[in-house]
């Protein structure tokens, strides 16, 4: 008798890796390959040198401008990440990663616009003693 049940199983000509299914060409492209790693890597790169060049070349006049455009590259790197590193697709999982992850950014949203909201009310709602240039208004008031 073997020493791998599985073996006996399936017969003495087959390989080791057989008991783990097989999923065709589908199943190679969601684990990725040495083509796909490179396009991801490449595109990281370009998307990491243009911020970089807009910023030392001071491409903009006004840095709020600069900061957008920064903010837009980072979010399609972070599409490229998840798409060629994570391989975050409608099919891996049965779409519950992309359902996990569409779940976690509904929370970001939610928070952070929560926090600015508050923060920029509790800014202008302040009262008039603590707010910039304070002490000269509190003289003023009846």
């Amino acid at each position: 008798m073997s020493a791998h049940p599985h073996h006996a199983a399936h017969g003495a000509g087959h390989d080791h890796h057989d008991h783990h299914g097989h999923h065709g060409h589908e199943d190679h492209a969601d684990h990725g390959s040495l083509k796909t790693y490179a396009i991801g890597f490449v595109l990281s790169v370009i998307l990491t040198a243009i911020p970089f060049w807009l910023v030392m070349n001071k491409t903009f006049d006004k840095s709020s401008t600069t900061a957008l455009v920064i903010l837009a590259f980072a979010a399609v790197q972070i599409v490229v990440h998840m798409v060629y590193f994570l391989h975050m697709n409608t099919r891996a999982e049965g779409g519950w990663s992309l359902l996990a992850l569409v779940f976690t950014l509904v929370l970001v949203v939610i928070t952070l616009s929560g926090s600015i909201w508050v923060m920029y009310h509790l800014n202008t709602n302040m009262m008039p003693g603590m707010a910039p240039g304070g002490s000269h208004q509190m003289h003023q008031m009846p």
